[in-house]
């Protein structure tokens, strides 16, 4: 589909339309509430350039970079009390992975039950994590709120995705390897050598969180009906595709 999409043809478009159009609006609601004016508007600037940057990709890599241009069009309201990466890195350290992944989720607006199933933990104990994150946070600021790490949400992720690792295991986590162990396809040692990296870099914690959510989504969402479909594919002027000739004769 992306060479397709690159090459400005119908069938790619056309798949794109069907098959992605809902996660973009599954997106926008969980992030922005959004009307209908933001999604044809965020449709229409990646029409102009989401596909010019980027090359052929397995379908979750693919949507976990659509997940990223459609947030970076959102606007982020400031926080009233601003909340940087370095404090929440220092103020979490003492957090297993999976603790730190459950405030993370936080940050993307997850609620505990929905945390809980992807985290594949119950709610009950997301809750109790976060309870403890909010008071290693609240020891390391001099001023506190309870939805710090929800309101600081889209500045912490951006910082967390640009962020550089560093000192002697600099090397972040490809997401082949995410995908593995989400799949369950890693040995122990692999994963146990991914987590000792992981535990130590928001950079790869925010990407591994992003790469849950993209299976979550996927998972729940379904392709447009035709119907549904067209008035996108005039929005974005992808024609639509004309029966073969053999067909419209006979009426097929």
């Amino acid at each position: 589909m992306i060479g397709d999409c690159r090459a400005d043809k119908t069938e790619g478009w056309a798949y794109f339309v069907s098959n992605y159009v809902p996660l973009v609006r599954r997106l926008l609601a969980h992030y922005a509430a959004s009307e209908a004016a933001m999604l044809e508007r965020i449709l229409v600037s990646l029409r102009a350039s989401l596909f010019s940057s980027l090359d052929p990709m397995p379908e979750r890599p693919f949507v976990a970079a659509l997940r990223q241009r459609v947030l970076a069009q959102l606007e982020a309201r400031p926080a009233e009390i601003p909340l940087d990466l370095e404090t929440v890195a220092t103020a979490l350290a003492p957090l297993t992975l999976v603790e730190k992944q459950a405030a993370w989720f936080e940050t993307m607006s997850y609620d505990a039950a929905r945390t809980g199933a992807m985290l594949r933990i119950s709610r009950e104990t997301v809750e109790a994590i976060r309870r403890r994150a909010a008071e290693q946070i609240r020891g390391a600021v001099d001023t506190w709120s309870a939805p710090m790490l929800r309101e600081n949400g889209r500045a912490l992720g951006r910082a967390a995705a640009e962020a550089a690792p560093s000192g002697l295991d600099a090397q972040c986590v490809p997401v082949r390897t995410i995908l593995d162990v989400l799949d369950g396809r890693a040995t122990w040692l692999g994963r146990e050598q991914m987590e000792r990296h992981v535990t130590s870099c928001w950079h790869c914690i925010d990407h591994f969180c992003r790469m849950m959510e993209v299976v979550e989504l996927l998972r729940a969402s379904q392709p447009l009906p035709a119907e549904e479909a067209a008035p996108f594919r005039k929005l974005l002027g992808v024609e639509e595709a004309r029966r073969p000739l053999w067909k419209r004769w006979t009426g097929a």
